[in-house]
């Protein structure tokens, strides 16, 4: 269970996240939506412990992750593994050393600083390029791949670190329909197979709703909405996007996951205020 209880970050006099309350299960696919300065990104960094929360705590399996430093904290952000938008790969290096990065807080320090990964290590980071469907571009520098490509390489490091929760920030906002397809159907699979707890920042509804079992709603640092994509009324939009925001949220889907397996069931509600504009 990861818990967050009371959570607050100010950035001097601007109240980035206010008093956020949050329990999710072990195993849970959860999806966060809501307007660029909502603070989404904010909570899932002060999950994984980028920054620190101004006020609160963060509990994983009973233990405070927003008190943790040093050896502590490393073990938490090798459990709690990240996947930013930007990718954060090394592009001159080749994608399977990209990919065994994802292993070094489980080494030495000094096997880390000479490069040396074991056989065992290499077989796992191929296997992870083979589920993810890019083992052919183990040796190719990882510069040299779309930003799908990229994406799946940073989501095959994630599963190095053999992590128990995995955090993905915005991890399709650059990506083409079809790339962004292919990386939520990899996340939803790591959900499903391992169990593992995936939360995911999405800007759009149709994307958070078809892949997501539970949605959270955020508006101003605040959570404004948490439940089920059928949940998901044009009252529960408006709060979290406000009446300015509602076409945004629908006219980004032309360009998220809208051509994934089936379209996702409309809200009718939603629907008719857009065909009125």
């Amino acid at each position: 269970m990861l818990k967050i209880e009371n959570v607050t970050r100010r950035f001097g006099n601007t109240i980035a996240i206010d008093n956020v309350n949050l329990e999710i299960p072990q195993g849970q696919m959860v999806g966060i939506i809501g307007r660029s300065g909502a603070g989404k990104s904010t909570l899932l960094r002060m999950i994984n412990r980028l920054i620190d929360p101004s006020e609160g705590s963060i509990l994983f399996e009973g233990t405070d992750v927003a008190k943790l430093r040093g050896s502590h904290l490393r073990n938490w952000q090798r459990d709690c593994a990240m996947i930013f938008q930007q990718f954060n790969l090394v592009p001159r290096l080749d994608v399977l050393t990209n990919v065994l990065l994802g292993r070094l807080n489980h080494r030495s320090t000094i096997k880390s600083f000479l490069g040396i990964f074991s056989r065992e290590e290499r077989a796992m980071a191929i296997a992870a390029l083979e589920r993810l469907d890019i083992a052919k571009t183990a040796l190719q520098r990882a510069g040299t791949l779309s930003g799908g490509q990229q994406q799946r390489v940073a989501i095959a490091r994630a599963l190095m670190q053999n992590p128990k929760v995995i955090l993905a920030d915005e991890p399709i906002a650059s990506l083409d329909p079809r790339n962004a397809q292919v990386v939520m159907e990899s996340l939803r699979d790591i959900n499903e197979r391992e169990g593992l707890t995936v939360v995911t920042n999405l800007h759009t509804l149709d994307t958070a709703r078809h892949f997501c079992e539970r949605i959270i709603g955020m508006q101003c640092g605040k959570i404004v909405f948490d439940g089920g994509p059928d949940d998901l009324t044009e009252l529960a939009a408006r709060r979290i996007y406000g009446a300015d925001g509602m076409k945004d949220a629908f006219s980004e889907a032309i360009t998220s996951t809208s051509i994934s397996r089936g379209t996702p069931k409309p809200i009718p509600e939603l629907e008719a205020i857009l065909a009125a504009r």
